[in-house]
């Protein structure tokens, strides 16, 4: 199994355990709003180079 399907993996897994233990609308809040506050978390140019890179070479 590839890193990246082991990361995939992982994701889903949290997904539906947050579903499981939140209401959906804190599981959905946290979902979405860590990567949300990762990306705010970058500089702008680590921005601008993020997206620059298409979808494909992300993870490599």
């Amino acid at each position: 199994m590839s890193t990246r399907a082991k990361v995939a993996a992982g994701g889903v897994v949290a997904g539906v355990i947050l579903l499981w233990v939140l209401p959906f609308w804190a599981a959905l809040l946290v979902m979405v709003g860590v990567p949300v506050g990762a990306y705010l978390l970058l500089d702008p140019s680590q921005r601008r180079r993020l997206r620059g890179v298409s979808r494909k070479q992300l993870g490599r």
